[in-house]
């Protein structure tokens, strides 16, 4: 299973994956009937969750009915206990949305909820993160993950979502990191894709974030709180919701 994930990840490419791939996932979730892991997202339980990843699949990630990775059950988790998304009235820009939350944040009537992207089929706005569509001070909040290893220029990037947001707006921008890395390390001059997967994970990424990824978003113009939510929770929700564990959420506001 890990090899099949694997080379379908690495060949067929993501829009086409965003179409289909929640089919076979849900047929797959018949012989993954069980209680021992639960899906913060959609609520669903599993003897176990799907392995997923490009490289080398992590066991027990994928969830089959929603396809919330474990990232994503953190942010859902993060963004129930911590924000006031599900309670206020807010415009919301999600770049690049995740399947796994696009009709349930569609569906919440406290929402002006508008995704957008440069490719994805999913995506309801056709835009460059680069120039961003729309005018200074629109939203109330952004998200943007794992997206800014992909982009040419991530600190222009970082500042155009906050030049759209309103003041004291906010947004999560997560990313890959290299946590042995001090620094951030990119190089456009190598352009080989295995060579690309080889030091930024992905033969589309641009760059690896070390740990000064907070530092990068500061230079964005960010005001960014480091949340170690993960790293506070009971050992025994981490396990039943199948949590990264040691992921921090960048926090960003605009001050």
């Amino acid at each position: 299973m890990k090899k099949i994930i694997s080379w379908t990840l690495r060949n067929i490419p993501r829009k086409y994956l965003q179409l289909v791939s929640h089919f076979a996932m849900n047929l797959y979730a018949f012989f993954l009937r069980g209680n021992k892991v639960e899906c913060t997202v959609c609520g669903s339980t599993f003897s176990k969750f799907v392995p997923y990843g490009r490289l080398e699949p992590r066991d027990n990630a994928l969830c089959p009915n929603c396809l919330a990775l474990e990232r994503h059950r953190l942010m859902y988790l993060y963004l129930q206990q911590k924000t006031n998304f599900f309670k206020s009235d807010l415009k919301v820009l999600h770049v690049a949305p995740e399947y796994c939350f696009i009709h349930r944040f569609e569906k919440m009537k406290n929402l002006d909820y508008i995704t957008a992207d440069i490719e994805s089929p999913l995506a309801k706005v056709k835009m460059d993160l680069h120039n961003i569509p729309f005018e200074d001070n629109t939203f109330d909040v952004v998200f943007c993950n794992h997206v800014l290893e992909h982009v040419d220029d991530d600190i222009r990037c970082m500042q155009e979502m906050r030049r759209v947001l309103k003041p004291n707006g906010w947004g999560i921008m997560q990313s890959p990191q290299d946590w042995n890395l001090e620094t951030t390390f990119e190089d456009k001059t190598i352009t080989d894709p295995k060579e690309r997967e080889r030091l930024f994970k992905q033969d589309d990424h641009f760059r690896i974030f070390g740990r000064d990824y907070h530092k990068r978003l500061e230079q964005g113009g960010w005001h960014v709180t480091q949340d170690r939510f993960v790293m506070e929770m009971p050992k025994d929700k981490v396990e039943r919701y199948a949590l990264p564990k040691e992921e921090i959420i960048y926090l960003c506001e605009k001050k």
